[in-house]
């Protein structure tokens, strides 16, 4: 496959990506998912915080885990006021700390693309209110899974950035150079791909950043292990802290007291 350089603004890219059977990004189609009934537009939180994605957000104990319960827990540790928001709870069990109970509401869905994800999002805003901050998981890798055209889930990852923007103006959009998957299954194109999207995000953060809503890029690749997975491409118990702490160490800054 030829190697494509990044283009400006909207990154109109054409090449397609062929011959992905490998399992990278790869999420059960099981759904360990229940609706949320009760949706969070009484929530009164001055942080009201979107996990957004598939597996990774969504988890699936004991097989593998999500970063939310850690991010939730370093959160509750330092002190701050927030909700997790969401239409979707997994059926884990997660112990109680601080004698509460962890907050398990998400929009991580297993195996759905960059598209499903946005022909969703109006729908799943309208149940839950506006969101203060959305935290925008390993965008397009259920894309990669699947062959679909590069260029497609960087039109997608642009629309739902406007999506979220347009249902609330000061959204905060932290969205990630995602972790890779195991070493095994990191081949020459798949390193090409994801060291392209990294490139790419940073495009599309300061092109959709406005003088009332940021889009940050966050690190999570950097220092990420194989130690850190649980298969392919989840996360093992080190994998899910390692992801929350950076999470965490951006969103200290830009927390409402």
């Amino acid at each position: 496959m030829n190697y494509v350089p990044m283009l400006p603004k909207r990154v109109k890219l054409t090449f397609l990506l062929t011959g992905l059977s490998l399992i990278l990004f790869q999420s059960c189609k099981k759904d360990e998912n229940t609706k949320n009934d009760t949706t969070n537009n009484s929530s009164t939180s001055a942080n009201k915080i979107m996990p957004l994605g598939a597996s990774r957000v969504q988890g699936n104990r004991p097989d593998y885990e999500s970063f939310r319960y850690d991010l939730w827990k370093d959160l509750t540790t330092a002190g701050w006021d927030f909700d997790f928001i969401g239409n979707m709870q997994d059926n884990a069990s997660y112990p109680t700390f601080q004698n509460l109970t962890f907050d398990n509401d998400h929009e991580g869905r297993g195996g759905w693309t960059s598209g499903e994800i946005l022909d969703g999002l109006e729908d799943w805003l309208d149940q839950t209110g506006p969101v203060d901050i959305v935290l925008f998981s390993s965008p397009a890798g259920n894309d990669a899974l699947q062959g679909l055209p590069y260029n497609q889930a960087i039109v997608n990852i642009n629309g739902i950035i406007d999506v979220l923007q347009a249902d609330n103006p000061n959204v905060t959009i932290v969205i990630e150079q995602m972790a890779p998957g195991h070493s095994s299954i990191m081949t020459q194109n798949l390193t090409n791909l994801l060291d392209q999207l990294k490139l790419d995000l940073v495009t599309i953060s300061s092109d959709q950043t406005t003088s009332t809503s940021s889009v940050i890029v966050v690190d999570m690749f950097t220092g990420f292990t194989d130690a850190m997975l649980a298969d392919d491409v989840h996360y093992n118990e080190i994998g899910a802290e390692f992801i929350a702490t950076r999470y965490f160490n951006v969103l200290s800054p830009i927390l409402q007291d």
